[in-house]
């Protein structure tokens, strides 16, 4: 009996010891993740900041720009795995987004205002630290709105494409809305896919979190810059 005692309790050391091991992995896998996402805001604030500085090229070839951001995210999907490429890919892409992103601040900023600007980082620095704690709180699994919310995406991706035809400024105002909510949304299930170790790598995490966030401020100075009048 003392036997079967003894080996039951190192069983259960061992599996206490193999719990503890993979809770610190996961510990350390979110701290990289947020690292990654922490750099990847400091790169594209860099690029913004280079986009003014050339603002008029930016403008003038944003195109050429739009066409290298995408080459960079389909780069970076296909070396998210491959160690050192991976982070690399990442800061280069998330660089260009901030390029990318400089017309569309300089005209919410000349329609709204510098602080319209700010505004639209503060909500979306709320938004998505709202967003986060409720998927660390809440007891509901998140996991099986993954299709739901593809479908979301792809629908919000159709009607932005018809409405370039369109070009109906109420039509884009909804979509935008569609948008920041689709989004938010996405914030929580990244961040509880992230906590429950369902991402291959942090660079791979850290540019879910990354490609919310960057939507979701896109998505509210499009909204602010639609529902502002020119300035005089």
């Amino acid at each position: 009996m003392g036997l079967y005692d003894r080996n039951y309790s190192n069983t259960q050391a061992a599996n206490e010891a193999l719990t503890q091991e993979q809770d610190t992995a996961l510990v350390n896998f979110v701290k990289t993740t947020y690292k990654f996402f922490g750099a990847s805001l400091l790169f594209a604030t860099l690029g913004a900041l280079f986009g003014f500085m050339y603002f008029e090229a930016v403008v003038q070839y944003r195109l050429f720009i739009y066409i290298a951001e995408f080459a960079a995210l389909f780069g970076l999907i296909f070396s998210r795995n491959k160690p050192g490429l991976n982070i690399a890919m990442l800061f280069i892409f998330t660089t260009l987004t901030g390029v990318t992103i400089t017309p569309l601040i300089g005209m919410v900023a000349y329609k709204a205002g510098a602080s319209a600007v700010a505004m639209a980082f503060g909500m979306t620095t709320i938004v998505f630290g709202v967003m986060s704690i409720f998927a660390l709180k809440t007891t509901k699994d998140l996991a099986n709105m993954g299709k739901m919310l593809f479908i979301a995406l792809i629908v919000v991706i159709v009607c932005s494409l018809v409405n370039l035809f369109l070009g109906s400024s109420m039509f884009q105002v909804l979509i935008s809305s569609a948008c920041v909510l689709l989004f938010s949304v996405y914030v929580a299930y990244d961040t509880q896919n992230i906590v429950r170790g369902l991402y291959s790598s942090p660079v791979e995490a850290a540019i879910a979190l990354y490609l919310d966030f960057y939507n979701i401020l896109v998505h509210i100075l499009s909204l602010i810059g639609l529902l502002s009048g020119d300035r005089d």
